[in-house]
């Protein structure tokens, strides 16, 4: 797919007959969103996860709709070229197709996305059966679902066990035939990760799935090192945390030795005139 390309769901799915692989990140704002585009990056979630990392909610479960559509919005002014989906809060979606339309509505009318996230596997195929036909397009999320984490009793590996993994696949089967464009598949093994991207027509994008699906999402905030968390599935790229606090610690130095503002350099000037018939005042 060529570098400058309006990327669209068609097209990521000619990727995966393709073999070529997907690239995802989540992003929360206009900077972010604008870096990730130029990057190249194919798929921008504004990820419920923006509850912890932007937020400072200790999970996922308090953010709420209007503050999931605030930050799709400004990622919406950055974002030209990648797909962009919204991520569904917790409670928006659950308890009527209704609810779920008006709700996956908002985010393309409102905020600009192209596409929604939900969380969870068969019990959820009506409902994503319900989008699609209202027009709207949706992917899908098993395997850790950080929604349910107290169901699932923590965020373990899920489908190690051959009950789980068998559940795990008929999720996704399910989800496919309800219409899902794609799936992304969570802190899974990486066996059962490549089971699943094999049957599956639709996309998979893999987060703690290992390398066999079609594509790859992280969280930024992980990627750039920002987060605190030392996740192992979540490579480190940079380690921007470090980086801004060294420049807020020589910011504050700076200041305090009267070193910053310079004169010459990051002041302005006005008439020498003008300034002695203020002072003659």
């Amino acid at each position: 797919m060529k570098a400058d390309e309006k990327v669209t769901i068609p097209k990521l799915q000619a990727m995966k007959v393709a073999g070529e692989p997907i690239t995802s990140l989540t992003a929360y704002d206009y900077p972010l969103a604008q870096l990730c585009d130029r990057a190249g990056i194919e798929i921008v979630l504004v990820g419920d996860s923006v509850a912890n990392n932007v937020l400072g909610y200790r999970s996922t479960l308090p953010v709420t709709m209007e503050e999931m559509l605030h930050h799709t919005r400004a990622v919406r002014r950055g974002v030209r070229r990648a797909l962009l989906v919204g991520d569904m809060p917790f409670l928006s979606y659950n308890s009527s197709d209704e609810q779920a339309i008006a709700n996956a509505g908002r985010f393309l009318k409102e905020a600009g996305a192209e596409a929604v996230k939900l969380e969870g596997g068969a019990v959820m195929a009506g409902r994503v059966e319900a989008l699609e036909r209202a027009g709207i397009a949706v992917m899908g999320h098993i395997g850790l679902t950080p929604q349910r984490v107290s169901q699932l009793g923590g965020y373990g590996v899920q489908g190690r066990d051959e009950p789980r993994a068998r559940q795990l696949l008929a999720d996704a089967l399910a989800l496919e035939a309800a219409g899902a464009f794609a799936l992304v598949l969570e802190k899974i093994p990486w066996q059962l990760a490549q089971l699943i991207t094999r049957r599956l027509k639709i996309l998979t994008i893999g987060i703690g799935a290992g390398p066999y699906c079609d594509g790859q999402v992280l969280v930024s905030h992980d990627l750039l090192g920002l987060s605190e968390l030392k996740i192992k599935f979540a490579k480190r790229y940079l380690n921007l945390a470090e980086l801004i606090e060294q420049a807020l610690v020589s910011y504050r130095q700076e200041v305090k030795a009267k070193e910053f503002p310079l004169l010459e350099e990051h002041s302005f000037s006005m008439d020498q005139e003008v300034i002695d018939k203020l002072a003659g005042q």
